[in-house]
């Protein structure tokens, strides 16, 4: 069981001081003597108050004799506002406050039975004295139950934005997890390749042509990845450095064309006004169109197409032609694809993938034209 503290004891002593020092003036008022009656009433009463707060209807009929026989009214009214405040049930709390009132009225001499104003007034007089303790007491309770109800509430906020911190932080994660596929898919494969044409010509010429370029590439690839890691640590909230390298966009798409050691011919133009994220997919999507052809179909060559269709569609298709020779036996998942789909879904866009009828692949691309300043006002307007 828990001390009470001494807040409580405080309080108690106080509602004690109050109850004794009202029965004494009402045992001078009434002229009582210190009767073993009247002495009774006291220490029923002071037991009473001191009871309230763990027993309250008996500490109220403790009470009940101070009011009844000394006249006394602050120890029947402290015993009443405990009970309002501690029991749920109303008829309780009115059953309490008709018995205070009627144990108040045997105190008081009654009026004339023919003055029947004086009987009404003397009554209400009682009771309007027995309810307002048990009112204050009813608005004490709800005022607890509110605050409570609002705690709970106040925790149920809290869960809800750790929640929504926590699939915040899954989103990035499977974010950066397709931008690391994306890299290492792409740059290993080549590297793969590079490789392997050196065993296909083992010219010292030839070998040192191609450990420059997988030197390249590897350091290429480990500067991306580092830059990754860095995003999945800040994402966690484990590393306070939360610096960003800039993220791919189309104006890096002539490098990856050259590097990737494909025969690539691009046809039309791109908007020139479309915003990053959309960028973005279209470098990850001509990325993993050239990483598959290198992997599937090695000495084929690619086209890339932009087309602008009604209504308001931009349609980017990679298709490269049949494989020149064997293929290389090159792990894959097909995760690459499914996270092009994904990425492409988030814009409003779509995107399939399948043979050609030349017996080549053909992967297409299809987003909503938005320009920047339209993507600007839609997420203020969100």
């Amino acid at each position: 069981m828990l001390r009470p503290s001494p807040r409580r004891w405080v309080i108690d002593l106080m509602a004690v001081a109050v109850s004794v020092a009202d029965m004494g003036v009402a045992m001078w008022t009434n002229e009582l003597g210190m009767s073993a009656l009247a002495i009774a009433c006291v220490v029923g009463a002071v037991v009473g108050v001191l009871v309230r707060n763990d027993h309250p209807l008996i500490g109220f009929v403790l009470t009940l004799p101070a009011v009844g026989i000394v006249g006394a009214l602050a120890a029947p009214a402290i015993t009443l506002f405990a009970v309002a405040r501690h029991t749920e049930r109303v008829a309780v709390v009115a059953l309490c406050v008709v018995t205070s009132a009627v144990m108040a009225s045997l105190s008081e001499p009654l009026p004339q039975p023919d003055r029947a104003y004086e009987v009404a007034v003397a009554l209400a007089y009682f009771t309007a004295g027995a309810a307002a303790p048990a009112f204050f007491g009813r608005m004490t309770r709800l005022h607890h139950a509110l605050r409570r109800r609002l705690d709970e509430i106040d925790d149920i906020h809290a869960h809800e934005r750790q929640l929504y911190a926590q699939t915040v932080l899954s989103r990035e994660r499977a974010q950066i997890g397709r931008e690391m596929h994306d890299v290492v898919s792409h740059q290993v494969t080549l590297i793969a390749v590079r490789a392997a044409t050196i065993l296909v010509d083992p010219s010292p010429q030839r070998a040192r042509t191609e450990a420059e370029t997988i030197r390249g590439l590897a350091v290429s690839t480990l500067e991306e990845l580092r830059h990754l890691v860095t995003l999945l640590r800040a994402s966690g909230g484990s590393s306070s450095d939360t610096s960003t390298a800039p993220q791919p966009d189309m104006s890096d798409l002539r490098a990856l064309i050259d590097n990737s050691g494909i025969d690539v011919r691009e046809l039309g133009r791109l908007p020139t006004d479309l915003p990053g994220a959309w960028q973005r997919t279209i470098y990850r999507m001509v990325q993993e169109s050239l990483t598959n052809t290198r992997k599937h179909a090695p000495g084929a060559e690619a086209t890339i197409r932009y087309t602008v269709e009604e209504p308001a569609h931009l349609v980017v298709t990679i298709t490269n032609s049949p494989a020149q020779r064997p293929a290389l036996a090159l792990p894959g998942a097909g995760h690459g694809l499914i996270g092009l789909r994904e990425r492409a879904e988030l814009l409003g866009g779509t995107l399939t993938a399948g043979p050609s009828p030349d017996g080549g692949f053909t992967v297409t691309l299809a987003l909503p034209v938005v320009s920047v300043n339209q993507s600007k006002t839609e997420r203020r307007r969100k």
